[in-house]
């Protein structure tokens, strides 16, 4: 089989064939981030890389078995300025498409984020499939909805494998210590023993339950100052933390300040390890330990959720 991948990134579709036990002869991978090249080439050095898709022609390949890609989101994205097809990004799917036609694979593979429904029936006019909505929370301690427009047959919602934000973590990992009295009340918070000087704005109201979630918030400020993380990147009307639901991780995105902190059972609050960012994306430990953790963050914020991808993948066996 020979499988053809546009905005390869870090090659998660790689990944995820391999996991499916699907067998492919060549893996073509269209990418021109130089960071997430170098990732790719030092997990798989087999990939045959072809470069910018705007430069492709159909006939450049052989007869191609199947077609990915996630093409970029951001004029799509409920959390950005929602441009659409204006985007000069987002018009990036309509190179999606002509590969589309010119190769014209016996499966074919889309993902993008939520959209206004709108710009998600175009797409779908243009595809001839409508997409199916998958959680990467139901394999993963990550709250990610993603569509996915595909012909591969049959594809169902996967298993929920009950896992949580407590079964990705590292251990011995350090952070802020919160302490509290035999009351409940809180006493202190330090790191590595020495203490630290909460803003003075918190102070322990009466309710304890109010107290913990003050002094939470404090620590997560701290926190991310201790290990040199913005605390306001985006300006006064940005939710500068965001509460886990379910014991799930918020969306991983392209930027470490927008990551969350996260606490274990001892109220050790600290932002999340890049291990445990790829452990999220349920790509393997240290995979992408090639490159500067900044674009580290950027890659994995950019790539797909391996084990949805996977169970996709499942579908062609």
């Amino acid at each position: 089989m020979n499988v053809l991948s546009l905005f390869d990134g870090i090659s998660c579709g790689q990944i995820a064939l391999n996991r499916a036990g699907i067998e492919y002869e060549n893996y073509f991978s269209s990418e021109i981030d130089d960071y997430a090249i170098k990732v790719t080439q030092n997990n798989y050095p087999k990939t045959i890389q072809v470069g910018d898709v705007t430069k492709l022609k159909g006939h450049f390949f052989p007869q191609i078995d199947l077609l990915i890609g996630g093409s970029p989101c951001q004029g799509f994205s409920f959390a950005g300025k929602q441009l659409n097809f204006e985007d000069h990004r987002s018009k990036l799917f309509f190179e999606y498409v002509r590969i589309l036609q010119e190769v014209n694979p016996k499966y074919f593979l889309l993902e993008n984020v939520l959209m206004k429904k709108e710009y998600q029936d175009i797409i779908s006019s243009y595809l001839g499939v409508k997409p199916i909505q998958i959680n990467s929370s139901l394999v993963s301690a990550q709250y990610r909805r993603r569509l996915y427009w595909t012909n591969i047959p049959n594809v169902e919602q996967p298993e929920d494998k009950k896992i949580f934000i407590k079964d990705i973590l590292q251990h011995n990992i350090s952070g802020l210590k919160l302490s509290f009295d035999e009351n409940g009340i809180y006493k202190g918070i330090a790191n590595n023993g020495k203490s630290i000087i909460l803003e003075s704005d918190v102070t322990p109201p009466y309710s304890i339950y109010e107290s913990r979630t003050e002094i939470a918030k404090a620590a997560r400020r701290e926190s991310m100052k201790l290990h040199g993380i913005d605390t306001n990147p985006r300006g006064p009307n940005y939710k500068e933390y965001r509460i886990n639901k379910k014991n799930k991780c918020n969306c991983i995105l392209t930027t470490r300040t927008e990551l969350d902190n996260i606490v274990d059972n001892q109220y050790n609050y600290r932002p999340l390890t890049i291990i445990e960012a790829e452990r999220l994306q349920t790509v393997p430990d240290n995979y992408t330990n090639y490159a500067s953790d900044n674009q580290r963050w950027k890659m994995l914020g950019n790539g797909w959720t391996v084990d949805v991808i996977a169970h996709i993948f499942s579908y062609l066996i």
